[in-house]
């Protein structure tokens, strides 16, 4: 099973909205191999956007840090707030139908109550100035743990209003009037 077998793509761009205009993170809404199921691009930075076009980013730095946190998610059925290594804040919360993990919802790019950009990583593996990365990083918006917290709850409660909590033969998707 799918994501968009239980809502239509339009629900989740929704749910990544409602994400973004809480808490000013990139939202996303993953499947179970971490790829986004909506094209929605709403940076949180500056710099993210060119961690993310360079190869090198996308695979150690972003995609590292979303299966390590989506892995634990899936693990402990609850939400996870952490930092990839670039220093951003990133939160995933799991989603499941029944107990199959189908995904996470969450977001990143931001920092996280005293967290900062890590320049040297950048530097080492994207070949990025410090000064660039000092630069970049300026005005980055910093989320406490506490409202990190307070996010992973509403989308904790806005996924258990739309997934049924057991799959299978007992429980159909809810319908869009629900």
């Amino acid at each position: 099973m799918k994501l968009t077998d239980l809502l239509p793509l339009e629900t989740w761009k929704a749910l990544e909205d409602e994400i973004f205009a809480r808490s000013g993170l990139q939202a996303s809404v993953s499947d179970i191999d971490g790829i986004h199921i909506t094209d929605t691009k709403r940076w949180a930075n500056r710099l993210c956007p060119l961690i993310k076009a360079d190869d090198r980013g996308q695979s150690t730095i972003c995609a590292l840090a979303h299966m390590n946190l989506a892995n634990e998610a899936r693990e402990t059925k609850q939400p996870v707030i952490g930092e990839c290594d670039a220093g951003m804040a990133k939160l995933v919360v799991p989603i499941f139908y029944g107990d199959e993990f189908l995904g996470a919802a969450g977001g990143c790019g931001l920092l996280l109550d005293d967290g900062e950009v890590d320049g040297f990583l950048l530097n080492k593996t994207l070949d990025l100035p410090e000064e660039k990365t000092e630069a970049l990083s300026e005005g980055i918006t910093r989320l406490s743990t506490a409202r990190m917290q307070e996010l992973a709850d509403f989308i904790g409660n806005w996924l258990a209003r739309h997934i049924p909590k057991t799959g299978g033969d007992h429980a159909a998707p809810p319908t869009e009037q629900e």
